[in-house]
C-alpha cells in the first residue's frame, strides 16, 4: 500500500513539474524573442543594447518621442486616479451594504461583475454620451479616461475587497467604534481600512495591471495612453516599440507576483519570513 502511495506522489510530482514548465516556456518564450528582436544589430547582425540605451535616455525619448513621453505620463496618471476612485467607490459601498443593507449584496455582485460580460467596443458605445458631458465638464482630457476604466476594474476589485470583507467582522468593529463615540468617517479610515489592507493593495494592484495595459477604449475614444502610443510608435521605430512592451510586460509581472506577498507579509507567512525562521536556532 505504502509503495502504490509513493508512486502516486512521484507522478504528482512529475505531473506539477511538467505544467509548471510548460506554463513557463509559455510564458517565457515571447518574452524571449522581444529581447531577442530588441538587441539585434543592423541587418541582424550581432547584437547591440542601443535601444535599450535609447529607452533609458529620458531627454533623448522626450525630443525624439514625444507620443511616447505623452502617452506614459498619461497611463501612469491613469494609473494613479483609477485605484483612488475605485476605492472611493466600491469600500464604503461594500461597507454600508454589508451593515446596514445585506439583502442588496447580490444587487451590487452583479452590478461590479456586469463589466466582465460587456465587450469593450460596446462599452465605448454606451459610454460616448456619457463622455459628451464629461468633456464638457471635465474637458477632453485622456485622464477623463479613468472613469471608463473604474468600470473595467470593479469585477476584479470587488473580488478581492468583498473576500477582504468576508475575512473580518465588520459590523462587531464598526459597532464597536460608533459605542466609543466614532464617526463613520473614522470608523472606515481608522478601523475598517487598516483591517482590509491586504485586500485594498490587491485590488489596487490588479487596477494598476489592467489601467497598463489597456488599449481598446482609449484608441476607440481617440485617447493616447502608452499602448496606444506603442501601437503608432510600432510604425516608424518597431524596435523601441517592441523594447516598451516588454518593459511593461516585465513590469506588469512584477506587480502581479508582488500580490502574492501581500497577504503572507502581514500574517509572517511570506516566503521570505519562513526562510527567515528556519535559519533561527530553536530554543
Amino acid at each position: 500500500m505504502s509503495g502504490q502511495r509513493a508512486r502516486f506522489r512521484r507522478k504528482q510530482t512529475l505531473l506539477r513539474w511538467v505544467v509548471l514548465v510548460v506554463v513557463f516556456l509559455f510564458f517565457v518564450l515571447p518574452l524571449l524573442g522581444m529581447l531577442d528582436f530588441t538587441t539585434q544589430g543592423p541587418g541582424g547582425q550581432g547584437r547591440t543594447l542601443a535601444t535599450w540605451r535609447t529607452l533609458a535616455d529620458v531627454s533623448t525619448i522626450s525630443v525624439d518621442y514625444p507620443a511616447l513621453r505623452e502617452g506614459f505620463l498619461a497611463s501612469v496618471g491613469l494609473a494613479v486616479i483609477t485605484p483612488v476612485v475605485m476605492l472611493l467607490l466600491l469600500v464604503p459601498t461594500m461597507t454600508w451594504v454589508r451593515l446596514r443593507l445585506p439583502g442588496l449584496s447580490r444587487t451590487v455582485e452583479f452590478i461590479c461583475l456586469l463589466p466582465l460580460t460587456v465587450p469593450a467596443i460596446v462599452l465605448v458605445v454606451g459610454l460616448t454620451p456619457v463622455y459628451a458631458w464629461v468633456y464638457y465638464f471635465l474637458g477632453s482630457s485622456t485622464l477623463t479616461l479613468a472613469l471608463a476604466y473604474v468600470i473595467l476594474v470593479l469585477p476584479y476589485a470587488y473580488r478581492s475587497l468583498d473576500a477582504g470583507l468576508r475575512a473580518i467582522d465588520v459590523r462587531t468593529l464598526s459597532e464597536a467604534a460608533r459605542s466609543l463615540g466614532a464617526s463613520w468617517f473614522t470608523v472606515m479610515w481608522r478601523v475598517i481600512l487598516p483591517n482590509l489592507r491586504t485586500a485594498v493593495l490587491s485590488a489596487s494592484f490588479l487596477s494598476v495591471a489592467l489601467v497598463l495595459g489597456e488599449f481598446t477604449i482609449a484608441n476607440l475614444f481617440s485617447k493616447k495612453n502608452l499602448q496606444v502610443a506603442m501601437y503608432e510608435l510600432g510604425k516608424s521605430d518597431a524596435k523601441i516599440s517592441v523594447a516598451v512592451g516588454l518593459a511593461a510586460l516585465v513590469f506588469g509581472f512584477v506587480v502581479l507576483f508582488a500580490m502574492s506577498f501581500v497577504g503572507s507579509a502581514r500574517a509572517g507567512t511570506s516566503p521570505f519570513s519562513r526562510l527567515r525562521r528556519r535559519k533561527e536556532p530553536s530554543a
